[in-house]
């Protein structure tokens, strides 16, 4: 009898398949019929309950029959878990844009934000309401811990879509100013999603760990879409805690760890992390930003797992470059992954040789739309080539891999010279008692501008300014030494971990001032 009911479900759930449209966005086919042909199989476990295939699509079928919203866009607002890409794709079926909100931008952002993209409906549940000190007037939530899931609703036709629907607005976290709304299509997202499946051969058979928060857009589409839509499992925890990673990886044993690097500092200063507990992962990989030699060396030596790099922007939707297991070399972020073309160009917008620096360039079927409602700066983004201008400096090697030098805007000139914090960054956190360092310029009437330092040290180091600067002269340029190095107890660090060399500069200024 059993047996019997669950052959009806599975009969029953094979017929879904009628709500496509003709033209419904690939993507949303792709993840609708890997949920489907899984009906009963676990394929994401978060800090909440474990999902099958049945359960995403019909809380996705739930949450898209409360959409009720004639404007085009509809927020997030969610901790990281299986309710993300249930709601997403529930946005989607109804021909609407995803906005992830960023729940750890402070309000003034979030309401920014949410008037921004013209947002009035937010997918969310009490408790994220109440962290960001509430929505603006006039929001409707659609609270997902007030509603009930049982029985399935009326089966809704998914709206008619095509690549060109604008299928996310992601926001900068604005470490320069004002969040961006950055317009990613479906077929930016779809693209970006079958390339890094193609490149790293990402299967079915493979357990991501998903550290990062969806609303980022590494998140997004490395630890939700790509798992969703090959059906592979995914680990959520909302929460980053190296003793609960540590603990989830012995439980679910992953071959797919993404992160950025502070988490992987965090893990390898945990005094329990083993080499067991990396004995299932195939790929860890790390983006976001650089990659500290001290963090690289030491998950190496210590736990016996080698930390791949990757880059991209969200922009790119987001990967551009990938170091794959056999191809890895310290200090690259790897080759252009597939149907993506770089060119590095000088100051005068010219093609620069192999092993040369210059600004990287971007083209291929997932670069942005634009930015949303800002003409000028989206014209300013495409140089005459139709490439995306990243702001970022690096060079490629004769065999094509990427090595990022800084960004352009971080650049100092030091006595007539072009010095990228990101060099002296390095060399104060191979020191043993540096596990982070922030580098920003200083006006000097002789030389034009200097280094001026800040680092966080190991818990019980203590701080040597002369020490540390000797250690600087034994590894960089005399002219690159920081002239004056302070010790801070937390560098300040936008949402996703990155350093903010913006407030480093605004310690500096009002220094100066007083």
């Amino acid at each position: 009898m059993k047996s019997k009911s669950k052959g009806i479900r599975i009969v029953w759930f094979q017929r879904v398949s009628y709500t496509f449209g003709k033209t419904t966005m690939r993507l949303l086919i792709s993840i609708y019929k890997t949920w489907r042909r899984n009906p009963f199989r676990t394929l994401i476990v978060d800090d909440y309950r474990k999902w099958s295939g049945l359960a995403l699509q019909v809380a996705s079928w739930h949450i898209a029959k409360r959409i009720n919203t004639d404007k085009p866009h509809v927020a997030i607002l969610l901790p990281t878990s299986g309710m993300f890409p249930a709601t997403a794709t529930a946005i989607w079926s109804q021909g609407k844009t995803v906005v992830p909100l960023n729940y750890l931008l402070t309000k003034d952002d979030i309401d920014y934000i949410i008037k921004d993209s013209g947002v009035d409906t937010v997918v969310t549940v009490n408790a994220m309401v109440e962290m960001i000190g509430g929505l603006p007037e006039g929001v409707n939530a659609i609270k997902l811990d007030e509603m009930s899931f049982g029985g399935v609703p009326p089966i809704r036709r998914s709206v008619k879509s095509d690549d060109e629907m604008l299928a996310a607005l992601l926001y900068t976290s604005g470490t320069s100013g004002k969040p961006k709304g950055v317009m990613l299509t479906a077929g930016n997202i779809s693209s970006n999603v079958e390339q890094c499946k193609k490149w790293v051969r990402f299967t079915k058979d493979d357990v991501f760990l998903g550290l990062l928060p969806q609303f980022h857009s590494f998140g997004f589409t490395a630890t939700t879409l790509i798992p969703s839509a090959i059906g592979a499992k995914v680990v959520y925890t909302a929460r980053f805690n190296p003793r609960k990673v540590l603990t989830l990886m012995q439980d679910h044993a992953p071959t797919v760890m993404l992160a950025i690097p502070s988490m992987f500092n965090a893990i390898l200063n945990t005094k329990s992390a083993q080499p067991s507990h990396f004995d299932s992962v195939r790929i860890a990989l790390s983006g976001g930003e650089a990659l500290p030699d001290a963090v690289y060396e030491g998950f190496k030596d210590k736990l016996g797992m080698t930390i791949l790099e990757g880059y991209g922007l969200t922009e790119t939707s987001p990967v551009t470059n990938l170091c794959r297991p056999k191809e890895q070399r310290r200090g690259t972020v790897g080759k252009p992954i597939i149907d993506v073309h770089e060119r590095i160009v000088d100051e005068d917008d010219n093609d620069v040789p192999a092993g040369q620096n210059g600004e990287i360039r971007i083209a291929g079927p997932n670069i942005m739309k634009g930015y949303y409602n800002l003409d000028k700066e989206t014209d300013a983004a495409f140089d005459s080539q139709g490439y995306f201008k990243t702001g970022d400096m690096g060079q490629l090697d004769e065999e094509g891999f990427l090595y990022i030098t800084g960004r352009i805007k971080e650049m100092l000139i030091i006595g007539g010279e072009n010095v990228f914090p990101r060099e002296i960054e390095e060399a104060l956190t191979n020191h043993p008692d540096v596990t982070a360092a922030g580098v920003v310029g200083r006006a000097d009437p002789s030389r034009g501008e200097v280094a001026v330092a800040f680092v966080e040290l190991q818990e019980g180091a203590t701080f040597d300014e002369h020490a540390l600067r000797a250690w600087c002269r034994e590894t960089i340029a005399p002219f690159k030494v920081p002239k004056s190095i302070t010790q801070l107890e937390a560098l300040p660090r936008n949402p996703t971990g990155k350093i903010m060399r913006r407030e480093l500069a605004k310690i500096v200024a009002k220094k100066r001032n007083s």
